[in-house]
């Protein structure tokens, strides 16, 4: 997931200014309560913080990844 593709998630599931809203001031307890925009800021997979956020707001998997309900895939695990 590219970090564009994040933010149109993030408007068609929440709508424009609530998902702005919430990429601003909500806290992630996920990700060291860091917001949205901190997290994208510090180099975190935006498929990783929409995950957080959708678990955080209880966003069923049926809407979570909008009108086509495609995931994109998981980001590789780093070992090492």
């Amino acid at each position: 997931m590219r970090e564009r593709e994040f933010w149109e998630l993030l408007e068609e599931v929440f709508g424009r200014g609530y998902g702005r809203s919430l990429s601003r001031d909500q806290r992630l307890t996920g990700l060291d309560g860091m917001t949205v925009v901190e997290a994208l800021e510090a180099g975190v997979e935006p498929r990783v913080v929409w995950n957080v956020l959708c678990d955080q707001m209880d966003v069923p998997d049926s809407r979570r990844w909008g009108a086509d309900h495609n995931a994109p895939p998981m980001p590789a695990v780093r070992v090492g």
